[in-house]
């Protein structure tokens, strides 16, 4: 299939449909305001429906009575607006319910600019609701890698009936690249039979019915073990991420999202100097790929990582959470919404040797 140039939030909602969500539930916000854009001018010619809702609360628990009949469904915002879904996606998370979120970042703490950011990486990662629950977050770095990914997060969704979230930045929803929207390997999916979808006495099933309330103790702690045994195989099975140049590297850079490209850059610059660099990029950043970290940084020519983010430190956390101190780890980003160049990360990364 050829090539079509696109908007990443418009090639995001494409692929969305492709992967079978027919239904979209919304509210705008910038920089992320061409998805339901193009969803509302798409979904009625597939047969499938379009919601503007009236809030962002109410966005995710129109998702969320999708998701309970069995529907493949899926809203997205930008930071402030997903700050508002959170209590919605608990109550999924608790519900045992699939779905999708797409969150194109935007500067903050508060209403911030509308400019890209990786501030929200904390949010996305530690569930930002409240109670003991994850949702998958899939991170990527191109328009192309979202397009794709987008059918991952539909699928991984359903196989494990969990909220999955696609966590990008507001360069990668404006920016427009050449996508491919290709046949994707189909992945053995289970039967939605815990769905709401009607009941009468011939149906030869019990009656599905769908919760996120227990009163009683032992039921609530009987939830949270089945959601923890869960993410343990998430955790096991479903990690990913990119190495560049990490072979004998002496420097390793994390980073993800846009900011990973724009160290590709860096990395070069640096080698053109002598310096041995790579670069580990999370692709799944819950769950975040330690084992796939720690052993690249146990190579003998490893002398130190730097996490490299559109932040004020958030995902170095868990950079060094998986180092455990047996190397050094560096911190390089600012926060709000500046972009870090090539040449200034490549300057970082050669004093940060010469140190």
């Amino acid at each position: 299939m050829a090539k079509k140039l696109m908007k990443g939030c418009e090639a995001v909602a494409e692929a969305a449909i492709q992967a079978g969500c027919h239904y979209f539930f919304g509210y705008p916000i910038t920089p992320q305001n061409d998805i339901p854009e193009y969803m509302a001018a798409r979904l009625p010619k597939v047969g499938g429906c379009f919601l503007q809702a009236e809030s962002e609360v109410a966005a995710i628990n129109m998702v969320y009575g999708a998701a309970a009949a069995g529907a493949r469904c899926m809203t997205s915002s930008s930071s402030p607006g997903i700050s508002l879904k959170q209590e919605g996606m608990t109550y999924l998370a608790g519900a045992e319910l699939p779905c999708v979120v797409v969150n194109m970042v935007r500067g903050g703490p508060g209403l911030g600019s509308i400019q890209p950011s990786q501030g929200d990486y904390f949010q996305a990662t530690r569930g930002g609701g409240h109670g003991d629950y994850h949702p998958i977050v899939l991170a990527p770095s191109s328009v192309q890698e979202a397009v794709d990914l987008m059918h991952d997060a539909f699928d991984l969704a359903d196989i494990y009936r969990t909220p999955t979230m696609i966590l990008a930045d507001g360069i990668i929803g404006q920016m427009m690249e050449p996508v491919e929207f290709h046949e994707h390997e189909a992945r053995e999916l289970p039967k939605k039979d815990w769905a709401a979808t009607g009941w009468s006495p011939e149906s030869g099933r019990p009656r599905a019915i769908v919760n996120s309330l227990y009163i009683e103790v032992d039921e609530l702690q009987e939830l949270n073990d089945r959601l923890q045994a869960r993410y343990k195989i998430i955790r096991e099975n479903e990690t990913r991420a990119e190495l560049y140049h990490t072979e004998g590297a002496e420097i390793i850079v994390c980073a993800y999202g846009t900011v990973a490209r724009i160290c590709k850059s860096a990395i070069n610059l640096c080698e053109k100097q002598g310096l041995k660099v790579g670069m580990f990029r999370p692709i799944t950043v819950w769950p975040f790929p330690e084992k796939e970290l720690a052993a690249v940084m146990a190579q003998d020519s490893v002398k130190k990582a730097i996490t490299v983010e559109i932040s004020a430190g958030q995902m170095v956390e868990d950079v060094k959470l998986t180092v455990n101190g047996t190397k050094p780890v560096e911190f390089y980003g600012k926060p709000g919404s500046y972009t870090p160049t090539a040449e200034e990360i490549a300057e970082f990364i050669m004093k940060s040797r010469e140190a």
